[in-house]
């Protein structure tokens, strides 16, 4: 992978994976850079991470657009703006209209094995709480290429865990993300090293 790959990152909530890559990058297991990390809402805990970590940041507040299509033209705008070449979701909660120019430059990490306990409304614990429900006994997560649906886009890699009987929501959500702050990282070497030209396959 080319040195200094330039990555941005869309966020809504605490910001741990922001963390992690940022880490990564520094500790010298990633070759990339992050030129821009945005938050849909100004209370997103990562803008705080973003500061303290010296990294760009900006809020595009989804709550002043008139919907789905208003709000990602700002935010690709933005994107654009910053000349990343690939960007990474790492919990961000809403829907984009992705534009052909950006198909395949997307990455998302969700805490559960795709297609499995996706779609709308399924994110953070509430993942896992279905998960528990469903008397699984492996999850894990995935990183995907992002499409104009949820969750459906094409897998770059997944990593598994085991369930234990005994699991809360809560156990299940930090034996997981241990996994993801493997498999976001990894995800976004293998798009470098591969371009987009095809699916890439599972971690381990």
């Amino acid at each position: 992978m080319s040195a200094q790959r330039r990555v941005a990152v869309l966020v809504s909530g605490g910001g741990r994976s922001l963390e992690n890559l940022a880490a990564k990058i520094a500790s010298g297991e990633l070759d990339a850079r992050i030129v821009l990390v945005i938050a849909n809402t100004p209370t997103a805990l990562a803008l705080d991470r973003a500061r303290k970590l010296a990294l760009p940041s900006a809020v595009i507040d989804h709550r002043e657009f008139d919907g789905a299509g208003a709000f990602s033209d700002a935010v690709f705008a933005a994107l654009d703006a910053s000349e990343a070449e690939l960007t990474l979701l790492a919990g961000f909660l809403r829907q984009l209209v992705v534009p052909r120019r950006w198909s395949r430059r997307m990455l998302n990490i969700h805490p559960a094995l795709l297609p499995k306990f996706g779609g709308k409304g399924m994110y953070g614990e509430r993942v896992h709480k279905a998960v528990l429900e469903a008397r699984e006994t492996v999850s894990g997560c995935t990183v995907h290429y992002v499409t104009d649906e949820y969750d459906s886009g094409p897998i770059v890699v997944q990593r598994r865990v085991p369930v234990h009987p005994s699991d809360t929501p809560h156990d299940l959500a930090a034996r997981v993300f241990e996994e993801e702050k493997i498999a976001l990282p990894a995800a976004i070497a293998l798009h470098f090293e591969r371009g987009t030209a095809e699916p890439a396959q599972n971690a381990r």
